[in-house]
């Protein structure tokens, strides 16, 4: 994988970690050419931060929005300390970053409904969940819901792990299928596919746009509130 520097901490040496189970393979019917990219978008780690290729996607993205052309925990101790942040779920290691801006909140689902969410309208100008959607029954309510809380111009940038050889299919009705343990929060609803951006549209967001690090593992998306 061609990745010059971590976007994170600038650091150069990275390690892959194997991350899927035969389980989860055969259950997402993948071929081995897509479970090799969904454990590079999982399992490959800067090795100094830590942090993996989907939350690095993660922070390029925010980055790029915002035009900042330096390191995401000078970023977040920069330009995004000025702003109301809405986290939802920890960003794989990100949240250590997002914690030094001052207005960061972070929000755990499914303690809160992101179908229904406690906070006022308008009240935040980025809101930021990194592969928590594929588990939230009614996504788009979901994503409606991010959009009420943002104000105009605001941000919310977003990963799901997505096949990019398919389109996205509900799990209703099929075998149960977890991400890590069998807790019920962990339970799959949807897998994604090509069309994922699709839902930011049908939500209400008018402009959205795909951010990518190494295709086809690494994509985010980055949607704006007009």
């Amino acid at each position: 994988m061609s990745i010059p520097s971590c976007p994170i901490c600038g650091a150069s040496e990275f390690e892959q970690l194997a991350i899927l189970w035969p389980e989860l393979i055969a259950d997402w019917q993948l071929s081995p050419q897509e479970a090799a990219y969904i454990d590079e978008q999982q399992g490959f780690t800067c090795a100094r931060c830590r942090v993996n290729l989907r939350a690095m996607t993660l922070a390029s993205a925010l980055m790029a929005h915002f035009r900042y052309d330096g390191l995401f925990r000078d970023f977040c101790a920069g330009p995004l300390a000025a702003m109301d942040v809405l986290e939802i779920n920890e960003a794989n290691q990100l949240t250590k970053d997002l914690n030094a801006s001052p207005r960061h909140v972070l929000a755990k689902y499914p303690q809160v409904d992101m179908r229904a969410m406690p906070y006022a309208d308008r009240a935040f100008d980025v809101v930021i969940h990194s592969d928590t959607l594929e588990h939230v029954p009614g996504a788009v309510a979901a994503l409606r819901e991010c959009l009420r809380v943002l104000r105009s111009g605001g941000v919310l940038a977003y990963t799901v792990p997505i096949i990019v050889g398919r389109r996205t299919r509900s799990r209703a009705g099929m075998k149960e299928s977890f991400h890590g343990s069998g807790e019920p929060d962990n339970l799959v609803q949807t897998e994604y596919g090509a069309d994922a951006w699709c839902e930011a549209m049908e939500a209400g967001f008018r402009e959205v746009q795909l951010h990518s690090l190494h295709y086809p593992a690494s994509i985010a998306i980055v949607a704006r509130k007009l």
